[in-house]
């Protein structure tokens, strides 16, 4: 497992310090990722080495079907699993979409938009609990308005971030972060409340019209020190007007 640490006082790690410090803590002791993982509740699966998924067997299909993960000992996987102990309705429903759509398709170069919006969700999705103007802004990408003029709103909302590859990334943040926001807005960002409500809204139908809008998650006041002097915000590599 590599080294180092994680702050999970960060506002993209808080809401899941419950069950990641403590699994965590025991992956710096000297576990493996899925022994930490095994010893928490609530997953629909059980984390298993990644060696026990067999040659050119789709790793969707085997979760499914086995209802066991296979995890490599590093940081990217770590979170994933933690996503499936905290979310595990929504991990579930998606990998079930997933085995569905292999069964139909079967694996080929090209995924179909169903898979690839699930794949692109789960790992660099992220809820939004927020007042309807943060929402009128976000989905104009009104930048300026969204994270200046609209600032004061912000201590209304709430963005739990899903996607588990987004999550490692912020682990050593970086200006151009973007998570994909989905449209609907999310009444509780608490990850049990999100879960019981986003698991039932993933459908084939809904997942095919990727109901995704960006976000760059440290332009939100408050996740970066940066974003404080407002010309963080006249980036337009990052914060960039909506296509015509």
């Amino acid at each position: 497992m590599e080294s180092g640490s994680i702050d999970w006082d960060l506002p993209w790690f808080a809401p899941w310090r419950g069950m990641g410090a403590p699994a965590w803590a025991r992956c710096v002791a000297g576990a493996s990722v899925p022994e930490a993982l095994n010893a928490g509740d609530g997953s629909p699966v059980r984390f298993v080495a990644q060696s026990q998924l067999p040659a050119g067997e789709p790793y969707e299909r085997f979760i499914f079907e086995r209802r066991a993960c296979p995890t490599r000992d590093n940081l990217h996987d770590f979170l994933n699993g933690l996503c499936w102990l905290r979310m595990p309705l929504a991990k579930r429903r998606l990998n079930e979409l997933q085995a569905q759509q292999i069964a139909v398709h079967g694996i080929s170069g090209r995924r179909g938009p169903v898979r690839d919006a699930i794949t692109l969700f789960d790992e660099n999705g992220a809820l939004l609990q927020a007042p309807p103007p943060l929402w009128e802004a976000l989905l104009t990408r009104d930048w300026q308005r969204l994270f200046v003029g609209l600032r004061p709103l912000w201590a209304q909302a709430r963005l739990l971030v899903f996607g588990h590859a987004l999550l490692e990334q912020l682990a050593r943040p970086r200006k151009n972060l973007t998570a994909h926001v989905w449209r609907d807005p999310c009444p509780d960002a608490d990850p049990a409340a999100a879960d019981a409500w986003l698991a039932p809204r993933c459908t084939t139908e809904r997942l095919a019209a990727k109901p995704f809008t960006p976000l760059p998650v440290l332009g939100i006041p408050g996740w970066w020190p940066a974003s404080e002097n407002f010309s963080f915000y006249a980036d337009s590599t990052v914060f960039r007007p909506p296509r015509r």
